[in-house]
């Protein structure tokens, strides 16, 4: 139904995906909707609206269906403990994790977006560790908070796409001035050697500070790799800071460094820009 593939990313990060797998499919119907389906003796005819939609139903042996979820809030009997449930079901939470009932602690996808299973577990240490601390007289625990600068999103298909913090087009929405350095893989021996040329490495920087603020890798192992982006951000790294840390090579992850690198001027691996 959405205007493109993969809401998160970068639009060039979702077209290297998009490249890699056009082969396998007989049509992408964008800006489109399913509006029925009927089961019949030679198929299953599908009828859609939108940019995108065939004008007469399209027969299909087998379908794919991929739900939305929502949350379950007020399904949990949250309001019988005095729990505030919002209006879409979400629960909302403090720093801490404490619901509006301070011994009550609500962590995950119930509290909001981003539904990730590692938001969830960092949420949860901070509420374990806060409830823990209060229950043995431990102040060090009690005072522990949920303050995530950043949380990275992988997109784990193949090649895989994963992005942290800023994207181009959130910064150039926001109006915010950022430096952009990419380091195609095309230029990676061990890319070049694991068939995956067609990746690259791009990190964001805030064009005052110098420092990271945003980050997106494509191709495979990327959501293994952005760990080193977030912790770049979260320690308020620049691009001297990634660049001159030595990366072992030949790897995919040397690529971060290489990116940081072009946005240094120091990177001897791609030809120079030229000068504008």
């Amino acid at each position: 139904m959405m205007d493109g593939l993969m809401q998160g990313p970068d639009r060039d990060a979702v077209k290297v995906w998009e490249k890699q797998n056009a082969s396998r499919f007989d049509k992408i119907m964008l800006k489109t909707k399913t509006v029925a389906v009927e089961a019949k003796d030679d198929g299953l005819y599908v009828s859609f609206e939108g940019e995108g939609a065939p004008t007469e139903p399209v027969k299909y042996d087998m379908i794919l269906q991929s739900a939305g979820r929502a949350p379950n809030g007020n399904k949990i009997g949250a309001d019988k403990a005095g729990v505030i449930v919002g209006e879409r079901g979400f629960i909302p939470v403090d720093a801490q994790m404490r619901t509006n009932v301070p011994h009550i602690f609500a962590i995950g996808d119930i509290v909001g977006q981003p539904m990730l299973a590692h938001k969830a577990v960092h949420e949860a240490h901070v509420a374990a560790e806060v409830a823990a601390g209060e229950a043995q007289g431990k102040p060090e625990l009690a005072r522990a908070a949920f303050d995530a600068t950043v949380i990275p999103g992988v997109a784990y298909t193949h090649p895989e796409v994963a992005w942290v913090g800023y994207t181009e087009a959130q910064a150039k929405a926001e109006g915010k001035k950022v430096e952009t350095a990419k380091f195609p893989w095309a230029a990676s021996g061990r890319a070049i050697a694991n068939g995956a040329d067609y990746g690259f490495t791009k990190l964001i920087f805030d064009a005052e500070t110098h420092r990271v603020i945003g980050g997106t890798i494509v191709g495979p192992s990327a959501g293994d790799m952005i760990g080193e982006v977030c912790l770049a951000i979260e320690m308020g790294a620049d691009a001297v800071d990634i660049g001159k840390t030595i990366h072992p090579h030949p790897t995919l992850g040397e690529t971060v460094g290489m990116a940081a690198e072009v946005a240094h001027g120091s990177c001897t691996d791609v030809p120079p820009a030229r000068k504008k």
